[in-house]
């Protein structure tokens, strides 16, 4: 995922298993670091045992377990979550090795394309029907496909937000873009260093909404750089005006900035919540779903899904109980016990029923943003293509260069590094 999102995973807060499958943590989860060739066992006590390497957040991956494993206790099937660093590293290394690999996975969806790929993974469709899956947001189930294969099941989502201080903005919040660039001409002051909105503005993943929302793309499915696309050039002129009346755009600054009360409003996610409530922010939420380009059509931010895939060792030799697990995991239920417990996104359409859900603003918010947002691309050449896009973010946001010249320039740069790769 992209730099900052690898680590954050949604952003999540632990709160405690109080609600769903119970309040008595299970012993679902143990740490393993970088242990090599865990040796799996096939049985804990009477149960089947099904291993997932994960590099997650332990408190999410309690609370799945947890709800997993209770479903599944009549079964004797019991879920054990195991932490790797460089998980990407350690199933290439092990992920067609039975007796030291996990059998199941729980990550990013970008990385999908890559273990795909390396030919470790089963699809989810020989494992479960089209039924199972029926609850699921489509925007998730995308993520989770590559090469018109499903090899994972979504479970939770986050996306980009507007985020704005109750106490500080003046007003009701824009519904359209243009209005929202008024506002900030009308309330910033960049010498008293004051701001309407910060956002990142320079950041692939931060204008991805306005170059999506514009019809223009990073890369595409067939592994196409569109830097030089006119709908992409449109959108990054377009950003630089709000670019213009913003912080120079690295994360430290921006998330400064609104925490200290300098800026009105921030483009983020689900991680800067912790920082922003411990900054005693009266915290307000829109979904960028809600705000209207010039084009007629709504920001389009990029969405990263989590969930799990399968080894293919595992799903030919523990079909039964892989199967279980994967039933168990799209419930409802885990998604309303990641809701309220971890305060993350449930793939789970259902779970947005529960009144506890529902009421929950930034969950509800990043809900409505699943109609407009795009799953980041799965594809392997999607990691080279940050690189040039930033750079010509940069180029044209900081240095002032032109859109077109720079744009040639950094797509040549963008196919450069996709051939590299053959």
């Amino acid at each position: 995922m992209k730099r900052f999102l690898c680590c954050l995973l949604c952003g999540c807060m632990t709160l405690g298993l109080l609600s769903g499958c119970g309040s008595n943590k299970d012993e679902g989860t143990k740490e393993t670091g970088d242990k090599k060739g865990t040796g799996k066992q096939e049985t804990q006590g009477d149960a089947e045992t099904v291993v997932i390497w994960h590099d997650g957040d332990e408190g999410i991956m309690d609370t799945i377990a947890h709800c997993v494993n209770e479903e599944l206790k009549d079964e004797n099937i019991q879920v054990t979550f195991e932490k790797k660093s460089g998980l990407t590293d350690q199933l290439q290394l092990y992920g067609n090795d039975e007796a030291n690999g996990p059998d199941m996975y729980f990550y990013a969806h970008d990385s999908l394309g890559m273990l795909a790929e390396m030919g470790i993974l089963a699809p989810i469709t020989d494992l479960i029907s089209e039924s199972d899956e029926a609850d699921m947001l489509p925007m998730t189930l995308k993520a989770g496909t590559y090469k018109d294969t499903q090899y994972m099941l979504p479970v939770y989502f986050e996306t980009l937000l507007f985020m704005y201080n109750k106490d500080l903005w003046e007003g009701e919040v824009p519904s359209t873009t243009d209005e929202l660039l008024a506002y900030m001409e009308q309330h910033t002051d960049t010498n008293a260093g004051t701001y309407a909105v910060v956002n990142q503005h320079s950041t692939a993943y931060n204008v991805a909404p306005i170059i999506n929302g514009f019809g223009g793309y990073i890369i595409n499915d067939s592994a196409e750089p569109g830097l030089d696309k006119q709908e992409t050039k449109d959108a990054i002129a377009y950003n630089k005006k709000f670019a213009a009346l913003q912080a120079d755009g690295d994360y430290n600054t921006v998330t400064t900035l609104f925490n200290d009360g300098k800026a009105e409003a921030i483009v983020g996610g689900p991680w800067l919540v912790t920082g922003i409530k411990d900054a005693g922010i009266n915290l307000g939420i829109k979904s960028l779903s809600e705000f209207t380009l010039p084009n007629g059509e709504k920001l389009a931010p990029y969405s990263g899904v989590q969930g799990v895939g399968v080894m293919k060792y595992a799903a030919e030799n523990k079909k039964e109980a892989i199967t279980s697990v994967l039933k168990a995991m799209a419930s409802e239920q885990v998604g309303i016990d990641l809701a309220v417990n971890a305060n993350c996104a449930p793939a789970n359409q259902k779970s947005y029923e529960d009144a506890q859900v529902s009421s929950n603003e930034m969950i509800s918010a990043m809900k409505t943003t699943a109609d407009t947002a795009q799953p980041m691309p799965n594809i392997p050449q999607m990691s080279v293509m940050w690189g040039p896009a930033e750079s010509l973010l940069a180029a044209v946001n900081k240095s002032g260069d032109d859109v077109e010249k720079a744009a040639k320039q950094y797509q040549k740069e963008a196919e450069s590094a996709i051939a590299d790769m053959q």
